[in-house]
């Protein structure tokens, strides 16, 4: 049974930080693509970042250069580091795998992916004001 448990979520003020965590049950994340979408309310579900078997990461232009992908292969763990955080930073954080299925080529790509293919978790709400 695979399980993707997201952690670390939580108020914080604008230009403050936070990391969040995915960490893996039932599925060795080494050789597998992860990432992150986040749904704001009322909001469609937009792709942050993704990290892949090689350790390439993409992110979405609202992110880079504020936020950072990171894989830990001998904990089954990805780890989203937010910087700079912005009010708009704001919605339901989850982390995905793509099971292989090739979403993990471009931003375009991970996006597409639908929430009933793969893994996904629960979430992790931000909230930033």
């Amino acid at each position: 049974h695979v399980q993707l448990v997201e952690s670390g979520g939580g108020s914080v003020q604008p230009g403050g930080s936070l990391r969040l965590s995915c960490a893996a049950s039932g599925l060795p994340i080494r050789g597998a693509c992860m990432g992150w979408f986040r749904q704001a309310a009322g909001k469609k579900r937009e792709g942050v970042a993704f990290i892949n078997s090689d350790g390439y990461t993409t992110y979405a232009d609202s992110v880079k250069g504020r936020f950072t992908l990171s894989r830990d292969n001998a904990k089954d763990t990805v780890y989203l580091q937010m910087n700079t955080l912005k009010p708009e930073d704001t919605a339901m954080y989850s982390c995905a795998s793509d099971l292989g299925g090739g979403f993990c080529y471009t931003l375009a790509g991970w996006n597409s992916m639908s929430p009933d293919f793969g893994y996904h978790g629960q979430g992790t709400q931000v909230t930033v004001s």
